[in-house]
C-alpha cells in the first residue's frame, strides 16, 4: 500500500507516476484476460474429449450390433483418455500461471502393504527460527506414498517432510516444499510413469494389458488412469519432440518416409487413415559428426503439403521413396533436392525376377551397387565419392542405357515397363549419390525408424483419435532416439520426467536430448 511519503510531490512526475500505475492495472488485466481464455479453451477440449469417450462408453453398452471388439474398445479409449490427460496439465499449468493452486488428484485407495517402503526425508538445512534464531522443534509431518516401480519388481517410495514449530516464538512453521511431480497429489513416480510409457511405445504393450499384469500383483489401476499419466506425461515431452524437429530442419540432408496410422472415426463407427510422418538423419555411414536422430509427426492424411509444413524451412538432400508428394514438393521449394532409394527400384523388379529374364539382370546390375557401397561404409564422404566415380558410375550407366532398350521392348500395360519408367523417371534422383559421398544409396535409414510404428500399429490396430495418434507420435518419437543412441529408453525417460516436472528451463529442452547422456 501506497502512503503519502511515497508519491512524489512535482505535478509532472506525479502525473507520469499515475499513468504508470494505469498502464499497470491495465496489463495485469490483459495477462488475466489471456489466462481466463487459454482456462476456457482447456476446459472446453476436455469437455469435447469427454464427450468422445462418452461415445465409446455407449458402444459398449449399447445394442448388439453396435458394439465394438472389447479388445479394441479398450485402446480406442486410452488413447482418448491420454488425449484427456494432456488437456488437463495444460490447463493445470494455466492455473499455477495463474497464481492458483493446481488441483491434486486424491489417490484411489491405498497402496498394497505387502510392497517395500523405500523412505526419503526431504528435510531442511537449518533448524533455526527464521524469526527469532531459536531452535525449531519438529511438531509433524506430510508423508505421501507413490508406487514406483524397479523392473519386475513393485515398491512404494514413501516421501517424509517434517514440519518445525519454534518454541520461543511460535511465529513461523517451517517445512520444505514438496517436491514437483508430473501427476500432482497422484500415487505414480517419474519412473512408475516412465514404465509405463516404455512398455506401450516400446514394447507394444497396450495400457490395459499393463493394467492386467500390475493386477496380478495386487495393484489395482485402471487402464483409464495409466491413460491420464501418459497424456500428462506427453504434454510434458511435446516440447522435446518439437526440438528435435526442428534441429532435424536445420539439418543438410534428411531422409522421409511415412506409414498408415488408422485412427477410429466415432462419428461414422469406423476408422479413417492418417499417417504418421517420420524424418530422420543419420551421418554415421560417412563420418559425420553430427548425432543421429529422428522425428515422427502425426498426420489426419498423405497430402504432400504435410511434408512441407513439417519440413518448415529445410533446404538440402531429402531422400525418400517414390511417393508423388515428395516430388511436388521439391518443385515448390527449389531449395529441396530428392536423392531416391535404390531399394524401392529392387522391390520392383523383385516381384517379377521369377518370371522375367529382364528383372533378373537389373537385380544383379544393382547387387553390384550395393557391393560396392558395402566396401565404403565408414569412410569419409570424399572417399565415397571417389570410389563411387571410378566404379559405380560405369554400373548405373550401363544400366540406364539397358532399362531404356528393354523398355523399347516390352509392353507398356505389363508389371515390368511399369517397374522399368518407375526407374528412369527418378533417374536424376537415383543416381545423386554418385557426385555426393554423403547420400545413401537408399532410404532404409528412415525405413528401420518406421518399423517400431508398424509393430506398434499391428498391436493396437488403429488409435482412438487423431490426439492419440500425435501423442503417439510424441512419444515415440523419444524413445526411438534413445535407441538410436543406445541407451536404456526408461532410465532416460524417468531422469527426464522428473527434471521436467522440477521445472526444466523450456529454452533448454536441448540439454535433455537423449544423445547428450553419451555425447
Amino acid at each position: 500500500m501506497l502512503i503519502d511519503a511515497d508519491l512524489p510531490e512535482d505535478v509532472e512526475a506525479l502525473r507520469a507516476f499515475a499513468l504508470e500505475q494505469v498502464r499497470l492495472v491495465a496489463a495485469e488485466r490483459a495477462a488475466t484476460a489471456d489466462l481466463a481464455l487459454a482456462k476456457g479453451e482447456a476446459d472446453a477440449e476436455i469437455e469435447r474429449l469427454q464427450s468422445i469417450i462418452d461415445v465409446f462408453m455407449r458402444h459398449r453398452f449399447g445394442r448388439k450390433s453396435e458394439q465394438l471388439d472389447p479388445d479394441q474398445l479398450e485402446l480406442c479409449l486410452e488413447d482418448i483418455e491420454i488425449a484427456l490427460g494432456q488437456a488437463r496439465a495444460a490447463r493445470d499449468a494455466v492455473i499455477t500461471k495463474a497464481g492458483g493452486e493446481r488441483p491434486r488428484k486424491a489417490n484411489r485407495g491405498a497402496l498394497p502393504a505387502h510392497l517395500e517402503r523405500i523412505e526419503q526425508i526431504v528435510d531442511v538445512d537449518d533448524r533455526t527460527c527464521p524469526c527469532c534464531g531459536g531452535a525449531l522443534h519438529q511438531i509433524g509431518e506430510d508423508v505421501a506414498e507413490r508406487l514406483d516401480v524397479v523392473p519386475t519388481t513393485f515398491r512404494v517410495l514413501v516421501t517424509r517432510r517434517p514440519r518445525y514449530g519454534c518454541r520461543s516464538c511460535e511465529g513461523a512453521i517451517v517445512q520444505v516444499p514438496a517436491p514437483a511431480r508430473i501427476v500432482e497429489g497422484g500415487i505414480p513416480t517419474e519412473a512408475l510413469i516412465a514404465q509405463v510409457l516404455v512398455a506401450k511405445y516400446a514394447d507394444h504393450l497396450p495400457l490395459y494389458r499393463q493394467a492386467q499384469i500390475y493386477a496380478r500383483q495386487g495393484i489395482q489401476l485402471d487402464r483409464s488412469t495409466l491413460a491420464d499419466w501418459v497424456g500428462r506425461a506427453a504434454w510434458y515431452l511435446r516440447p522435446l519432440r518439437d526440438h528435435i524437429l526442428e534441429r532435424l530442419r536445420r539439418s543438410e540432408r534428411l531422409f522421409a518416409d511415412e506409414t498408415t496410422a488408422p485412427v477410429l472415426d466415432p462419428g461414422r463407427g469406423r476408422t479413417k487413415t492418417g499417417q504418421l510422418w517420420a524424418y530422420a538423419r543419420d551421418d554415421r555411414p560417412w563420418g559425420g559428426g553430427d548425432p543421429p536422430m529422428v522425428a515422427y509427426v502425426y498426420a489426419a492424411d498423405r497430402k504432400g503439403e504435410r511434408a512441407e509444413a513439417h519440413l518448415g524451412d529445410f533446404a538440402g538432400i531429402l531422400q525418400v521413396d517414390g511417393y508423388g508428394g515428395y516430388t511436388a514438393l521439391a518443385k515448390r521449394r527449389q531449395q529441396i533436392q530428392l536423392a531416391f532409394c535404390w531399394s524401392h527400384v529392387r522391390r520392383k523388379f523383385y516381384e517379377l525376377a521369377d518370371k522375367s529374364p529382364v528383372a533378373t539382370e537389373v537385380l544383379r546390375r544393382i547387387a553390384m551397387l550395393y557391393v560396392i557401397e558395402d566396401e565404403v561404409r565408414g569412410t569419409s564422404a570424399e572417399q565415397r565419392r571417389a570410389v563411387r566415380a571410378e566404379r559405380a558410375r560405369v554400373i548405373a550407366d550401363d544400366l540406364h542405357v539397358y532399362l531404356e532398350a528393354r523398355l523399347r521392348q516390352v509392353s507398356a500395360k505389363s508389371k515390368l515397363a511399369d517397374a522399368i519408367r518407375y526407374a528412369l523417371t527418378r533417374w536424376p534422383g537415383l543416381t545423386l549419390f554418385l557426385d555426393d559421398g554423403r547420400v545413401e544409396l537408399d532410404s532404409n535409414t528412415v525405413e528401420r525408424s518406421i518399423r517400431p510404428l508398424a509393430l506398434n500399429r499391428k498391436n493396437a490396430l488403429f488409435a482412438g483419435s487423431d490426439e492419440g495418434g500425435d501423442n503417439w507420435a510424441v512419444i515415440a518419437t523419444l524413445i526411438e532416439n534413445c535407441k538410436i543412441s543406445d541407451i536404456n529408453p526408461h532410465a532416460w525417460m524417468a531422469e527426464t520426467l522428473s527434471k521436467l516436472a522440477a521445472g526444466h528451463p523450456a529454452n533448454a529442452v536441448g540439454e535433455l536430448m537423449p544423445w547428450t547422456a553419451v555425447a
